[in-house]
């Protein structure tokens, strides 16, 4: 047989999830390392060799490995516990990834075969917990007593099989297995792990992180199924970089170019340049002059692409020259014809009005096409671009273009849902340059005079972007996108046709270097947009999550194992030690946190549950957390809430989470390195002073604490009440909210500044109670703030900007608290039915009453209803933004409390008395829903803000 892919006869294949031996001896208390060595002691005489062969029973190898273990740790290791632990949980099941490979292999008409080193269970049986019709041929070795890598066994494979040795590949991830198969004539491969993770940035190409053998690279590839002529065209994409990389330097380096369909469509490879990419051109968390300084390097940068010696260069066949504005109303016309899926009036109006004002006198280049501030990669500290990213339109053609188009963002709104914009933003006060000083520093490097028809250039750049995402949305209905979220973005098309012109009247006419329209018919530049707008709230790049999904089932392969792993530690570990903890509350020592939460902290760490909130959008490469989306979140997030205890043992409770959102989005390096560190590590708690006692804090410009500047400190004076978490000793660290300006703007006057809980000043006037409840040992404190001096490095951001801050703090965590209270209304349903089918009333038990089956299937109707709610938030937050999600935030913040308490009002009353005490969670779950109808936002602000979207539709 002739090789013509990897996939031949006889595939040997991992396909069973591995048991993490440090996990396990962390967890019984062996020292690390203990087990491998155990393994590897004794080579073949070894018990655990013996056992694979088939020589010992379940007991005998229970008895012998424990005391090789027992001999290499110094004390009694559990080896029945061990054994147990292999055969259950992640390791009895077969990873659904391998699962399809198998099934893709088969559908090919070949031939698969498992070559396991397995043994016999207690009853007799092999441990093989896997699907065996997956398989024409299985080699255990415990049956066959010999194991890999003994050449014996691959050959009684190969010939159960009947196929030859160089017929067959042999993939393992064990390189001594490897290498024994090789030398029978089989192709052997070593398996490699390997990572892919697609970016959520960008509409275009499908773009991809593959991580394998230490090395990260970038695969960008074409989108599958019919195409627009000339579209997409990463092989020219290819070229380009290759070029730029000798004339530039400033692309990565791209080595390999396959316009063959091995995955499907053509697609290159790229080196990943790790560095900094801007996806708001507003740049948050900067200072002034370092925005000033990213847009000098942007100019620079542009500047340099524009000089590049076409001839010199070798380009003068990469596009043809002059007449290029002309070539691309009529490229972009036809581009725009071609995905057409109803009339467009601005569309038409453009197509006509652009070609009867081209330029006339124009510069050939070579030009970008897609020159924009998140198309280039920042140095990781430096504002010096590093690489240009999105060479796909590139060309030869009038620099012009590249330059206006680089200043979208200046006519676009904050709220645009496609490409972040800064139109009525304080430019100067953030540092950040005009579009006329942009021109200015442009014209200034190139040499370049006034022009007279600026006008048109962004004219065009409109008129492109509203053709791409024209495109966009065709794919979208086609089932060909490469972003989930094309659906909704592709529909901004016309949106942003009808910016090109403006309405009439909206703005005066702009003059700076000649720029002015030289029509009453020319489009115009608005000053001011009515498009969705929506005051505060983050307009994060939507990310590509996925479908809706409404099962744990159906998330991806690596979720499902995280969702498997924390539902297991919560009926493990969580669960069992509630009662313990409740007691620990209503002790003496209730403000001291009990040592079995370190414990459990420990051991959700070690077991890779750990900072689960941290969304995707934040840490796209999942340095912080496990780089989940809203959506997949929001299931894991439910099962943490069948638990109060359980947020903080995987570092995921409130107010930390939203604390920790506001460093990583807003702190300096500093303060991230001071207190960001350590909140993540789990090593310290935070509190959130906002609420205060004299004013109606549901409105927060209402506040009256001060943040009053004193040569290089602050002076904070406030009195502050329901400051959560604030009561516990580990609290170190208070993001407080204060007014340092009182005549400014109504969201302008606030700000938010770092106060270290011990600063001279800070006194706890007393801890507050829920329902009688004090919460410990977080609890809910009365705070006085009187004089409290801390530096001018602790402010947040900049002065003004607390509102700003408290909207990005209101991102993702907006419904963390929803999630949670469906896993209480589900827990206290899970009570609900096992109290009712044991208990006996009137003659018959409660489970057959007709008021209490009627009280369950409410509860269930409406804990699923509220869940497909949840779901629908975190999915738009995800897929359009957490703005345009705001109609579902806000429903959800109203209807999840609520139904919380209804359902666990009817628990209760099925429990009687019990219900009421401490014996079970459902007093807790009852009073943290009724808290939460204040505490996240008062069900009639939630509702009136409801009302005034609807009406707005």
């Amino acid at each position: 047989m002739k090789y013509e892919s990897l996939w031949e006869p006889w595939l040997s294949l991992n396909v069973l999830s591995p048991l993490t031996w440090p996990e396990w001896e962390l967890r019984h208390g062996v020292p690390a390392g203990t087990i491998i060595k155990a393994i590897r002691a004794g080579g073949e005489n070894s018990a655990w060799m013996k056992y694979m062969r088939g020589e010992l029973s379940a007991a005998q190898f229970v008895d012998a490995f424990g005391k090789e273990c027992t001999a290499i740790a110094g004390h009694s290791v559990p080896a029945s516990s061990f054994l147990s632990d292999l055969t259950m949980g992640p390791m009895a099941q077969q990873l659904p990834a391998m699962t399809e490979a198998i099934r893709r292999i088969r559908a090919e008409g070949l031939k698969t075969a498992l070559l396991s080193n397995n043994f016999f269970l207690q009853g007799g049986d092999t441990y093989l917990p896997v699907e065996r019709a997956q398989f024409d041929v299985i080699v255990e070795s415990c049956i066959e007593g010999i194991c890999k890598p003994d050449p014996r066994i691959y050959q009684l494979c190969v010939d159960r099989l009947g196929v030859l040795p160089q017929d067959a590949v042999f993939l393992d991830d064990v390189g001594q297995n490897v290498k024994a198969a090789a030398q029978l004539g089989i192709r052997s491969i070593k398996v490699i792990a390997l990572d892919l993770r697609q970016f959520s940035h960008g509409q275009s190409n499908p773009t991809y992180l593959v991580s394998i053998g230490g090395r990260q690279l970038v695969l960008r590839k074409k989108p599958p199924g019919p195409l627009l002529p000339s579209a997409h065209a990463v092989e020219r994409e290819f070229r380009a970089q290759m070029l730029d990389k000798e004339m530039t330097q400033l692309t990565p380096l791209s080595f390999a170019l396959c316009l063959f369909s091995v995955i499907g469509t053509p697609f290159y490879l790229m080196d990943y340049c790790p560095g900094r990419i801007f996806k708001d051109p507003l740049l948050p968390g900067m200072t002034s002059e370092e925005r000033k300084e990213v847009y000098k390097a942007m100019s620079r940068v542009l500047c340099q692409i524009h000089s590049v010696d076409v001839k010199a260069a070798g380009l003068e066949d990469y596009g043809k020259s002059g007449n290029y504005v002309a070539r691309q109303v009529r490229t972009w016309t036809k581009q725009y014809r071609a995905s057409e899926t109803h009339r467009i009036s601005a569309m038409e109006r453009l197509i006509k009005w652009l070609p009867q004002h081209l330029p006339t006198h124009t510069k050939t280049t070579v030009v970008h096409g897609d020159f924009r501030l998140d198309n280039l990669i920042f140095h990781p500290e430096k504002p010096e671009v590093v690489a240009v990213l999105d060479w796909e339109l590139s060309t030869l053609g009038d620099p012009i273009s590249d330059l206006a188009y680089s200043c979208l963002a200046h006519y676009l709104p904050p709220s645009f849902p496609v490409l972040k914009g800064m139109s009525q933003c304080d430019l100067p006060g953030l540092g950040i340059p005009s579009a006329e000083e942009v021109f200015t520093q442009y014209s200034r490097c190139m040499g370049l005079e006034c022009l007279d028809n600026w006008n048109m250039y962004m004219a065009f750049s409109f008129f492109r972007v509203a053709a791409i995402l024209q495109g966009v949305y065709k794919r979208s209905l086609e089932g060909q996108a490469s972003s989930t979220s094309a659906a909704s973005v592709g529909k901004m098309a016309e949106e942003m046709a009808e910016l090109a012109w403006g309405a009439p009247g909206t703005s005066p006419r702009r003059s700076f270097s000649g720029w002015s329209p030289a029509l009453t018919t020319a489009p115009r530049l608005p000053d001011s947009f009515s498009i969705r707008q929506a005051s505060g709230g983050d307009t994060s790049p939507p990310l590509d999550p996925g479908h809706l999904i409404i099962s744990p089932t159906s998330l991806p392969p690596h979720v499902q194992a995280l969702h498997r792993r924390l539902q297991e530690f919560m009926s493990a570990r969580i669960l069992p030690a509630e009662q313990q903890l409740r007691d620990h509350q209503a002790s003496a020592d209730r403000w001291t946190p009990h040592s079995m939460v370190e414990e459990l902290k420990a051991e959700a760490r070690a077991a890779g549950l750990w900072n689960l909130f941290i969304p995707r959008e934040v840490d796209t490469k999942a340095q912080l957390g496990v780089g989940l989306t809203n959506l997949e979140y929001a299931h894991l997030c439910e099962l943490m809430g069948h638990s109060v205890f359980a947020p903080e043992v995987f570092n995921c409770s409130a107010p930390d989470t939203g604390n920790m959102e506001v460093l990583i989005r807003y702190g300096s390096e500093q303060q991230k390195e001071e207190w960001l560190v350590p909140l993540l590590n789990g090593t310290i708690r935070s509190c959130f002073a906002m609420t205060e006692p004299k004013v109606a804090s549901s409105d927060a410009t209402n506040i009256e604490a001060s943040i009053t500047q004193d040569k290089d400190s602050y002076i904070i004076n406030g009195h502050k009440w329901w400051i959560s978490g604030a009561l516990d000793p580990r609290c170190k660290i208070c993001v407080f909210m204060g007014k340092t300006d009182p005549s400014a703007s109504r969201h302008r006057q606030q700000s938010m500044i770092l106060v270290p809980m011990d600063s001279l000043g800070v006194t706890v006037v007393r801890p507050l109670s829920v329902y009688g409840t004090e919460d410990a040992p977080a609890g809910h404190a009365e705070l006085l703030f009187e004089g409290v001096r801390v530096p001018r490095s602790n402010l947040l951001l900049g002065e003004g900007r607390g509102f700003e801050i408290a909207q990005g703090r209101l991102g993702p965590g907006r419904i963390h608290h929803c999630m949670r209270l469906v896993g209480h209304a589900e827990r206290a349903l899970e009570l609900m039915k096992d109290r009712v089918k044991g208990r006996v009333a009137f003659g018959k038990p409660l489970a057959e009453q007709g008021t209490i089956l009627a009280d369950i299937a409410k509860s269930r109707m409406e804990i699923e209803q509220a869940r497909l709610l949840v779901l629908k938030a975190a999915h738009l937050m995800d897929t359009v933004g957490n703005k345009v999600a705001a109609p579902e935030i806000a429903m959800i913040k109203a209807v999840a409390p609520s139904m919380t308490l209804r359902v666990v009002d009817r628990a209760i009353q099925a429990f009687g008395a019990a219900g009421l005490s401490n014996d079970y969670p459902l007093a807790t779950f009852f009073s943290w829903a009724r808290a939460l109808r204040l505490a996240d936002g008062p069900d009639e602000v939630h509702q009136a803000a409801v009302a005034k979207m609807e009406l707005r539709r």
